[in-house]
């Protein structure tokens, strides 16, 4: 009885060694993330709002006479 619980031991000894032993390469970084898409997206709605509003600012101004 005593022979096999150790070798039972042993087998589960070793099994557990080698499932530890599994070293899996690092998976690679993403090369672009959904971060700066949104960002490079708001750059061009700033964008076309400030051309927008220096097309439209002079319409209003103009009737003033400011300058």
């Amino acid at each position: 009885m005593a022979a096999v619980v150790s070798m039972l031991l042993a087998i589960f000894s070793m099994a557990f060694f080698t499932v530890q032993a599994q070293d899996f390469s690092p998976a690679p970084a993403p090369t672009s993330d959904g971060i700066s898409i949104d960002q490079g997206i708001a750059y061009v709605l700033m964008l076309v709002a400030l051309v927008l509003t220096y097309l439209i600012h002079p319409m209003d101004a103009s009737s003033y006479k400011l300058f």
